[in-house]
């Protein structure tokens, strides 16, 4: 049965004496920070979402609902009867446990809020967002592979199959590197291909809604390859948490892009 060496990482990738930064930790800022370059680029073009000093104060708020938004989620949608026992493991972040649809719950309300407080279009900042988001799950999914979580289904056949420190003796999936080149790579240049044309800018909306409806497929499919929670295994009809969740992404975000496109251009 042949199959890869995994690359042992230390999670730890900066280290001065007790002071430790670890890659998940250099994942998230690299994500955001490239991020916001991103969307400072897109701004400048129509519908001017909003102004590029607006781009750097939304930093802020992004950086909260990522945060807020995605352990929230984990501890609501995952292990909620283990942290309203132990309410303190809630703000242990650096032990792990954060989810994305809660982080996109988190980015969504602080779209929201910070469209109505600058009086800014909300679709069209909604849809400069989600062009930049596939570059935050591209190097989330890697630092998963570096931490050697999520890893994926026992997989003998495959030749690129790897033996995860914490998988057991069998070769996986790598399972995170599909993701990182679906949710990210290949997410991130359909996002690309669609904002460079002009007409489905300026139905400010329908950006957004591919966007949620690629991410909710990418998943849905990313997940058929990757080991269930142990705590969760399969739910309905054999289907993982992720699939539950990203299904109504996938009926939302067609419904949005339906709707926007039918609206009058800006």
């Amino acid at each position: 049965m042949l199959s890869l060496v995994y690359p042992h990482f230390d999670p730890i990738a900066i280290a001065v004496g007790p002071f430790a930064i670890r890659w998940y930790a250099l994942a998230y800022i690299t994500g955001l920070m490239l991020g916001w370059t991103y969307v400072k680029r897109l701004v400048r073009h129509p519908p001017y979402a909003m102004k590029e000093i607006d781009v750097d104060d939304f930093l802020v708020w992004a950086t909260l609902g990522v945060v807020l938004g995605g352990r929230t989620g984990y501890v609501l949608f995952y292990k909620p009867d283990f942290y309203f026992s132990h309410p303190l493991e809630i703000f242990k972040l650096w032990r792990g446990g954060m989810s994305f649809h809660g982080g996109l719950l988190g980015v969504v309300t602080a779209i929201v809020l910070f469209s109505r407080q600058r009086k800014l279009n909300l679709f069209a900042v909604g849809d400069v967002v989600c062009c930049a988001v596939p570059i935050g799950l591209f190097f989330g999914r890697l630092a998963n592979f570096v931490n050697g979580e999520l890893f994926g289904r026992v997989a003998p056949d495959v030749p690129w199959a790897m033996v995860f420190p914490n998988g057991g003796p069998l070769p996986r999936h790598p399972s995170q590197l599909y993701e990182a080149g679906m949710e990210g790579l290949i997410l991130f240049t359909i996002m690309a291909l669609l904002w460079r044309n002009p007409r489905i800018r300026a139905h400010s909306g329908v950006l957004a809604g591919c966007f949620l409806t690629g991410y909710g497929t990418a998943r849905i499919v990313g997940e058929f390859f990757r080991q269930p929670d142990p705590f969760l295994g399969f739910l309905i009809g054999g289907a993982t948490m992720g699939q539950l969740l990203s299904l109504p992404l996938v009926l939302i975000g067609l419904s949005l892009a339906w709707w926007r496109s039918r609206v009058k251009a800006a």
